[in-house]
């Protein structure tokens, strides 16, 4: 999702990469191993996290309705200027739990996740809302690379031929038209999913923010985040100010921003924070996979974005890349 940071890949995309799971990790029952053969209650619960995907998966065209390369440092100021407040009312008391070491841990990773917001936004500016929610889904695959890199163990060849098809699929996605110099947008996009990869791996070994609190965990990270937005917005030459961009909002701006804030941001978290206490963390992760699905339903059927032969082609390995790296990640042994 476009500025999803901790409160989707930092979470519970993380129970892709290993068991050391960080911000979402807890003691629920395993859920039944096949989707489809889940009672009537495990399927009504499962439909919040459906619907935090699809909005996920919208976010892109949103963030491109209301975003310009003027504008982007301002878009993510305001923003998250709107969700910051309420997280800090609602986790007051966990936050004055912190200590010192999860709060320097927070503020760092804050830091990378700032650099994801801007990738990912200026990216989606520069390309199409599909190739950005496609694009950014190579996040799936790289974590687990990046991870067994790090444990010096190699990946399944299942795995492999996941990501194989997967990096097909976004070269055919990304040069339907003809195999040119792959664009700008499509090159930041490819970058915040690597850097995504970072955060996940950074949150997964830091010391200092084991056993926080979810909730305060994700505040100070976006609070550090926003101040980055803050500090850059202040720079001559950096665009828009906040205080500009909102004056020039019309109604339709401001219903995006408040899609982004309201539903991206915070009915995504506590969707998450509610739904693993009630199902299992990997039932959780494989809903929210199918962000990419609906990235792709979004810009196509709503944005109007044309894709050729080889685009679709493109669409298909993609899915069906990252739907096979997550069931070999599954079915790997621990």
């Amino acid at each position: 999702m476009i500025g999803s940071g901790t409160v989707c890949p930092a979470t519970v995309r993380a129970a892709d990469v290993s068991t050391t799971r960080v911000t979402l990790e807890t003691s629920v029952a395993v859920a039944s191993p096949t989707l489809y053969a889940a009672p009537r209650r495990a399927w009504l619960g499962d439909l919040p996290v459906l619907a935090v995907a699809v909005v996920w998966g919208g976010s892109y065209l949103a963030a491109k309705g209301i975003t310009t390369a003027h504008t982007v440092i301002a878009v993510l100021v305001l923003r998250f200027a709107l969700v910051l407040p309420v997280l800090v009312v609602a986790g007051w008391a966990r936050l004055r739990a912190l200590t010192a070491a999860q709060l320097r841990g927070a503020g760092l990773l804050g830091l990378v996740l700032g650099g994801i917001f801007l990738l990912e936004t200026y990216g989606v500016v520069h390309t199409s809302a599909t190739n950005a929610g496609l694009i950014i889904s190579l996040t799936m695959i790289f974590t687990p690379l990046a991870d067994a890199a790090v444990k010096r163990k190699a990946p399944s060849v299942s795995f492999l031929g996941a990501a194989a098809a997967s990096v097909l699929g976004v070269v055919l996605l990304t040069q339907g038209a003809g195999f040119t110099a792959p664009g700008l947008g499509d090159l930041l996009i490819l970058g915040a999913a690597l850097a995504r990869t970072l955060h996940v791996l950074l949150m997964a070994r830091s010391e200092g923010v084991r056993g926080a609190d979810p909730l305060s965990l994700t505040t100070v990270q976006l609070g550090g985040a926003v101040l980055v937005f803050a500090l850059l917005a202040a720079v001559p030459g950096t665009g828009a100010t906040p205080w500009v961009a909102a004056a020039d909002f019309g109604p339709a701006q401001w219903a995006g921003l408040a899609f982004l804030s309201v539903f991206c941001t915070l009915f995504a978290f506590f969707v998450q924070m509610w739904a693993v206490r009630r199902t299992s963390p990997s039932r959780v992760s494989l809903l929210l996979g199918t962000e990419p699905l609906w990235a792709a339903v979004a810009g196509i059927a709503v944005g109007g974005e044309h894709l050729g032969p080889l685009g679709y082609a493109g669409v298909v390995l993609v899915l069906v890349g990252t739907a096979w790296g997550r069931r070999a990640i599954t079915a790997a042994p621990a």
